[in-house]
């Protein structure tokens, strides 16, 4: 039996029937998704806790706003930074980066954050996770629960993460697009 392809560096976007509380209007960038499973970031639920009070090197590199996103809700008391590097050439990726898709990557907070400081682009620090075990995910997109599109580099630090979601609807190739327009409560509509 061959492999389904990777979704890894796709975006999911919450569909409206999708209510549970962390994914409601999500947008999650897909970090691994493989036989064993997938794990990812919600890219549109910032905190109100500063960078610099968890991780004060690296306040200097967050992108705006630079305050801790909930990635998801397992793990949330560890921390994960993506970043985007731009160029074309991401064959010889730096020191503290390990790309993940295209010019988007994954930033290892064990190293000084000086290493990485003239390379990155716009980076963001996440509590927690969002994981599936697996199949779950498949299952998840099969229901109806997600849309998968492509991931665009400013995705990764959209200055304004609360309009992240209408912002990828939006851009989107036919009926997709229109859900940009759906209301927060249909019953008010």
């Amino acid at each position: 039996m061959e492999a389904a392809p990777s979704l890894t560096g796709r975006l999911l976007v919450a569909t409206p029937v999708l209510t549970d509380p962390n994914f409601s209007r999500s947008v999650v960038l897909l970090l691994d998704h493989d036989a064993q499973g997938a794990l990812g970031v919600v890219l549109n639920r910032p905190t109100p806790v500063d960078v610099a009070a968890v991780l004060d090197g690296w306040a200097p590199l967050a992108g705006a706003p630079a305050v801790l996103f909930q990635g998801g809700p397992v793990a949330l008391d560890s921390a994960l930074a993506v970043a985007v590097v731009p160029g074309e050439d991401h064959s010889a990726a730096p020191l503290g980066w390990r790309r993940v898709h295209g010019a988007i990557g994954l930033v290892d907070l064990e190293a000084p954050p000086e290493v990485l400081a003239g390379v990155l682009g716009g980076m963001r620090v996440f509590a927690g996770y969002s994981g599936w075990s697996p199949g779950q995910l498949e299952e998840e997109i099969a229901e109806g629960a997600w849309h998968l599109v492509d991931c665009e580099a400013g995705d990764v630090s959209c200055a304004q993460p609360d309009r992240l979601w209408r912002e990828v609807l939006r851009r989107q190739r036919g009926p997709l697009a229109m859900l940009a327009t759906y209301p927060d409560d249909p019953l008010l509509n």
